[in-house]
């Protein structure tokens, strides 16, 4: 056998070994939700009477059909350029919906950055679709938030969700 070959061999293998695929701590980039609120609403956009309304509509769905949602609003998504993958992280590490049917679905809308994502969970993905999600933000939501009515954008998107979710 050749010297060189095994040699190259060898170190190849070994730089191959070497380089493990490294998880990110998320718990560096993201905030707890140790209570599991429906509604975090870290950019302080919600009434306290919306919050409720909001958060109530989404425990009482969750309660009839184990289907959880969760909203959050943020003013940045750091070290994240991209907002559908910043809350798909975020579900993830927070564990919106049931792990083992992974029926979870996140709302996250950052009023500075004119940004709103839909993360759904594997499960839920075969009946909301990204086509379908992408349709409510655009028809629905961001209307609303374009007239400055960000409750009721949040608010019926996750009613039209909820209707498609059916």
């Amino acid at each position: 056998m050749n010297i060189k070959f095994l040699l190259s061999s060898i170190l190849l293998l070994t730089f191959v070994l070497s380089c493990k695929v490294k998880e990110r701590d998320y718990s560096t980039v993201f905030q707890e939700n140790p209570s599991s609120l429906a509604v975090v609403d870290y950019s302080h956009i919600f009434s306290i009477s919306e919050n409720y309304e909001l958060a109530n509509k989404l425990v009482q769905y969750e309660e009839k059909t184990t289907r959880q949602i969760a909203v959050v609003t943020v003013d940045s998504i750091s070290p994240y350029d991209d907002i559908q993958k910043y809350a798909s992280d975020l579900g993830n590490y927070w564990g919106v919906g049931q792990k083992d049917i992974d029926n979870g679905l996140l709302i996250v809308f950052s009023k500075p950055l004119r940004k709103v994502a839909i993360s759904t969970g594997y499960g839920t993905e075969k009946v909301l679709t990204d086509s379908i999600c992408k349709q409510i933000i655009e028809s629905v939501m961001i209307p609303n938030f374009k007239n400055g009515d960000y409750f009721k954008g949040i608010d019926n998107g996750v009613d039209t969700l909820i209707e498609a979710w059916k």
